[in-house]
């Protein structure tokens, strides 16, 4: 199991501050889904903790070592990255793809691409390039390259957005799961599966954290219906709560 941590990390893009002095402690096991409306800094903040950005000014730690000092060979098996968008750069086959996903560990189960491809449906499909896919298939695809090695760390941004209903929710189910054993955060679009799935809740506005707290107990906090601009109207529903929006 891994640990990661921000430490006063900024990032800055020409005369936008896009995240602003963010400070985390994740792990070494836990769900933590990251809110916040459009343009808060959501995937800025998860590419610079998977060390695919580098940030302006202070740092993500590994395990209490700098990221940045990492060889990307050692970041990528212990963090696995679920970008918002992908596109490789040559039209690989599913195959080669999940191929190329279990090489990033030094050693597999040997039923281990067998599994994901079960996992996530993608019997079948072997033999398919990556310009013929739909979507969805698309999601599910990077979804079991990132995930055949079962990372100590994944972070993952929006993985179910292209996904059908019950795709969407059989996701972000399985990846709040991981928390029982390993570290997994995830920026989730919809706030319902968000506080009913995760154990944590960061809510990101204007690059800043605003709240970090168990989902449970920021769910009634009116900072929510603050940053995302619109009354929220809190329901129970068989022991679990939901969030209706009113303008």
């Amino acid at each position: 199991m891994s640990s990661l941590a921000a430490e006063s990390l900024t990032v800055k893009r020409e005369r936008a501050t896009l995240i602003d002095g963010v400070s985390l402690s994740l792990g070494p096991s836990g769900s933590v889904a990251v809110i916040g409306p459009n343009g808060a800094g959501k995937s800025t903040l998860l590419r610079t903790l998977a060390g695919v950005d580098t940030p302006t000014s202070g740092c993500v730690r590994l395990d209490g070592q700098d990221l940045a000092g990492l060889a990307s060979a050692e970041r990528a098996q212990s963090i696995g990255f679920l970008p918002q968008t992908f596109e490789p750069h040559w039209d690989l086959s599913v195959a080669d793809l999940l191929e190329l996903g279990a090489a990033r560990a030094t050693a597999l189960p040997a039923d281990a691409v067998a599994k994901a491809k079960r996992t996530f449906e993608l019997l079948g499909l072997e033999a398919r390039r990556w310009s013929t896919l739909s979507g969805g298939e698309r999601a599910r695809v990077l979804l079991a390259t990132v995930l055949v090695v079962d990372p100590p760390v994944l972070i993952a941004d929006e993985p179910s957005a292209a996904l059908d209903i019950r795709h969407r929710l059989e996701t972000i189910r399985t990846l709040a799961a991981r928390g029982s054993e390993r570290l997994s955060v995830v920026v989730v679009h919809d706030l319902d599966l968000a506080f009913r799935f995760f154990e944590r809740v960061v809510l990101l506005v204007a690059g800043k954290v605003v709240a970090d707290a168990p989902a449970h107990d920021l769910i009634h906090d009116p900072c929510l219906d603050e940053a995302f601009g619109v009354r929220f109207e809190r329901l129970k529903l068989d022991g679990r709560w939901l969030l209706r929006a009113d303008s």
